[in-house]
């Protein structure tokens, strides 16, 4: 899994969670001082988010 930016242009939340790309506000804010690890940690717990958001027909595509 790359540590590239997720972002995909939609920025729009769900509650705290953006439906484009899955990461909270929190984890947007910081993600250019993460390092890789702390990256891949968001990107997994991310997609699990969009996942969830997938399910419940909340998820937004570019």
């Amino acid at each position: 899994m790359s540590s590239k930016d997720p972002c995909i242009g939609v920025c729009k939340f769900d509650d705290d969670v953006c439906v484009g790309c899955g990461r909270s506000k929190r984890e947007i804010k910081g993600w250019k001082k993460m390092d890789k690890g702390e990256r891949r940690q968001v990107l997994a717990e991310s997609h699990l988010r969009l996942l969830a958001l997938a399910a419940t027909g909340r998820r937004k595509k570019k």
